[in-house]
């Protein structure tokens, strides 16, 4: 196996070639984060979180500028329209990037008050977008434009961009941070970072049942990560949950087993599958943009 991986269990070979290699695309960033992949012109669009900056690669134009300033752009993702949708932490919306280019607000408060600092999102078969509100953007000075907080606690919300339907699913962390659908739907995984900037706080992941696709229930840990923080997560087709960590990409069964690690050499913010045929890995890691071809393919473009 390829010095950029770590067995710990042999499950792990039917994911990742015996010669894998991980290959680094760009750097530059502050603090590379989001990516998505874009298959017509096989590009990744991801942030630079704290740079305030929206970035660009792509095989043949390698790296330019989308958008400067990002409003603190984070994660993103695309809609069933193939648009962009994103988390502004300065902005404390979810935005989204129309067909003709301009980025719109698609919700930015929950019962009148506004958000704290969306961070991740995913888009559900339904079209509904899932989005954790961890306060980031209020309480550090290089993720957001500071502000009061608004909301009585940090909660992972359903809105849907059709009704303007909004409200929390999960209530019961303390940081939740990335999150991703199993493949079916019937669970979801947000990880919790509240270690980043709370003394002895937790670093773990908790998964919950989706109940009639719109609500929540019996939440309960995962995995705990270390060392450092689990912060974006992806699945593949069959269910395993891969998440960034602070030296690595982690991968988990659906039962909780770690099969191993993909070794990067910054720390993980985020990651997502990409490639034609879903089976490349974009990581998002320190000031980077890294790559790494798989056996397995991802859920989502």
């Amino acid at each position: 196996m390829a010095e950029a991986v770590e067995i710990y269990d042999d499950r792990l070979r039917a994911i990742v070639p015996t010669d894998a290699s991980l290959e680094k695309l760009a750097n530059g960033a502050v603090h590379s984060e989001g990516p998505v992949y874009i298959p017509e012109d096989d590009s990744v669009i991801w942030s630079d979180a704290h740079g305030n900056r929206l970035l660009r690669w792509s095989p043949g134009d390698h790296v330019s500028v989308l958008r400067d300033p990002s409003d603190y752009q984070s994660g993103n993702y695309r809609d069933l329209e193939g648009c962009i949708v994103g988390c502004s932490s300065g902005l404390r919306a979810i935005i989204r990037r129309e067909h003709n280019g301009e980025w719109k607000v698609l919700c930015d408060r929950y019962n009148g008050k506004r958000l704290n600092s969306p961070n991740d999102l995913v888009v559900k078969s339904d079209g509904t977008i899932w989005f954790t509100d961890p306060p980031y953007g209020i309480t550090e000075p290089n993720q957001g434009y500071g502000g009061e907080q608004e909301q009585p606690g940090s909660y992972v919300y359903r809105f849907d961009p059709v009704t303007d339907e909004i409200y929390p699913v999960v209530t019961d962390m303390v940081r939740p941070n990335g999150l991703a659908f199993s493949p079916d739907e019937s669970f979801l995984y947000v990880s919790d970072t509240a270690a980043f900037n709370i003394p002895d706080g937790v670093h773990h992941i908790r998964v919950y049942d989706v109940v009639n696709g719109r609500e929540t229930k019996n939440g309960r840990v995962f995995a705990i990560i270390e060392p450092g923080l689990p912060d974006g997560l992806r699945v593949d087709e069959v269910g395993n949950i891969f998440t960034s960590s602070e030296d690595s990409v982690q991968i988990y069964t659906p039962d909780g087993t770690l099969l191993g690690k993909i070794l990067v050499p910054e720390t993980c913010a985020n990651l997502t599958f990409g490639g034609q045929e879903r089976e490349r890995l974009f990581i998002t890691a320190g000031q980077s943009l890294y790559a790494i071809n798989l056996k397995t393919r991802g859920v989502q473009l």
